[in-house]
């Protein structure tokens, strides 16, 4: 055994008093199974003192923005433009970011860490088509494959058409290196699948479909290929082949809240409602950690009339994510109309704390004052 140089991987100092603040684990329990984080604390602080500087200053940042917190995405920019971070955490950070900050990306881009690079491209996830080109074609030809090949990936999604002539050979040969990245793993689901999805972006539903299908015969139970086959279905307006998919894949894989949580999508779309919310119900109680199952099922309940089932749904799901937007946006609007004032008023405050500046909430909470 030896300990390989990848930027994922490090030895560091066990710091169980972020386990007391975090929960995040930590060596000095993984031994003494049988004593608290606080009592590992107290060990260390005995042995080095209580002013003692810890070398991972960046843990509490992405725990506020993972827990919702207001402060969130502030304390993540905070560490993407840190020039002390390591490398792979100034990437996680860009990646993490909910809404791209383009000046951050810009930055990440040109950084001279091409782990940083990677993660600013993965910071433009979903970012409107039109602002692709200008931010990813630079990186199309970056010095190292796997900035490229994740550029190729991006901008797969902007149609030959609107692709700069000067860019397209650059990018042909950069979607070319990214095949052939998956067609090295394509004994692996995971490569024959964003393979797949690769092609989906491009509009060729052929080998999209061929990929997905490659990926299902690999691992039955790959929640990945089997929702994004479903996808491409339901975009062919073909939601009953879509629901096959994804019952074969529960099937293999029964406790997948993702595979549940798709399949009710796929049964809402078809108008089968009361197996939708069998499935959406499964979602939120296999993954409570997910914010969108909860969210997801109360409005599901709330449409079949079940309003007090729903807002039931959306206060258990606020005692873990207090902070979730859609949650308290929800609980407003279901408390409103069901006419306790009240609640929807406390839901308006908590959601007020998060966006203090928002002016139309700032005006709701005036009504319901009154």
């Amino acid at each position: 055994m030896v300990v390989d140089r990848r930027h994922d991987h490090g030895f560091r100092i066990p710091r169980p008093d972020l386990s007391v603040q975090l929960g995040t684990p930590n060596a000095c329990n993984d031994c003494h199974r049988d004593r608290s984080s606080a009592w590992a604390a107290q060990q260390v602080e005995t042995w080095f003192g209580p002013q003692r500087q810890g070398y991972q200053t960046y843990a509490p940042a992405f725990h506020a923005a993972w827990s919702e917190a207001a402060d969130g995405q502030a304390l993540l920019a905070a560490i993407a433009r840190s020039g002390d971070a390591p490398g792979f955490v100034r990437a996680s950070a860009l990646a993490e970011l909910q809404a791209p900050d383009l000046d951050l990306i810009r930055r990440g881009l040109s950084d001279p860490d091409p782990v940083v690079r990677l993660g600013a491209l993965d910071g433009l996830e979903g970012a409107a088509i039109d602002q692709l080109w200008p931010l990813a074609s630079s990186q199309l030809g970056d010095p190292v494959r796997g900035v490229r090949i994740r550029a190729a990936e991006l901008l797969a999604a902007v149609p030959p058409a609107r692709q700069p002539a000067a860019d397209r050979d650059k990018f042909a040969r950069a979607a070319a290196e990214f095949v052939a990245a998956q067609r090295l793993n394509a004994d692996r689901p995971d490569a024959r699948t964003a393979l797949g999805s690769f092609f989906a972006r491009q509009a060729n539903v052929g080998q999209a479909e061929i990929e997905f299908r490659a990926a299902l015969r690999l691992d039955p139970s790959f929640a990945g290929a089997a929702i994004n086959l479903s996808d491409l279905y339901r975009e062919l307006g073909r939601d009953n082949d879509g629901e096959q998919v994804l019952r074969g894949a529960v099937v293999a894989s029964a406790q997948d809240a993702a595979l549940h949580h798709a399949l009710g999508l796929a049964l809402v779309r078809q108008k089968r409602n009361e197996a939708a919310l069998d499935e959406l119900r499964q979602a939120a109680v296999l993954d409570p950690q997910q914010a969108r199952y909860a969210y997801v099922y109360a409005v599901g309940l709330h449409s079949a009339g079940r309003r007090d089932d729903a807002l039931a749904v959306l206060k258990e799901s606020l005692r873990t994510h207090p902070n979730n937007l859609d949650l308290l946006s929800a609980g407003i609007s279901f408390s409103r109309e069901k006419g306790d004032k009240a609640a929807a008023l406390q839901y308006a405050e908590r959601l007020a704390q998060l966006v203090p500046n928002d002016a139309r909430l700032a005006a709701l909470i005036g009504e319901l004052k009154r």
